[in-house]
C-alpha cells in the first residue's frame, strides 16, 4: 500500500523560510518522481512544482514560486523536501505531495498526472 505523509507545515511570518517533507512508503520515490501542489481556501489546486525520477531528475516550478522554492531528494529516507524561502502571505495554503502511478514517467503540471496523494500539510504565512 502506497502512503505519502507530508509534514513541516506551520505558521510563519512573511519573509521566513519553511521546509516541508514528504515521506513515502510502498514505493521508491526516486523511481517515480514527485509533484507538489497547494490549495488555498476558495481556490483551485495549484501546481507548485515537481522533481523528476532518477539520479538526474530535474525540477520544475510554478511561476509563483520559482526562485524561492527548491526540491531536494533524500533517497536514503525515501523522501522529498520542499524548501520554501521568502514566504509571502499568498503562499498560505494546504500543500500536497503526489506521485505518478508509473515508474519512470514524466508527470507534468496537471494533477491528473498523479495517482497517489498525501493528506496535506497547512502552511500559513502572516503579513
Amino acid at each position: 500500500q502506497v502512503q505519502l505523509v507530508e509534514s513541516g507545515g506551520g505558521l510563519v511570518q512573511a519573509g521566513d523560510s519553511l521546509r516541508l517533507s514528504c515521506a513515502a512508503s510502498g514505493l521508491t520515490v526516486n523511481l517515480y518522481g514527485m509533484g507538489w501542489f497547494r490549495q488555498a481556501p476558495g481556490k483551485e489546486r495549484e501546481f507548485v512544482g515537481n522533481i523528476g525520477w532518477g539520479r538526474d531528475g530535474k525540477s520544475n516550478y510554478g511561476d509563483s514560486v520559482k526562485d524561492r522554492f527548491t526540491f531536494y531528494k533524500d533517497n536514503a529516507k525515501n523522501a522529498v523536501y520542499l524548501q520554501m524561502n521568502s514566504l509571502k502571505p499568498e503562499d498560505t495554503a494546504v500543500y500536497y505531495c503526489a506521485v505518478p502511478g508509473k515508474v519512470g514517467s514524466a508527470p507534468g503540471r496537471d494533477e491528473n498526472d498523479y495517482e497517489y496523494w498525501g493528506q496535506g500539510t497547512q502552511v500559513i504565512v502572516s503579513s
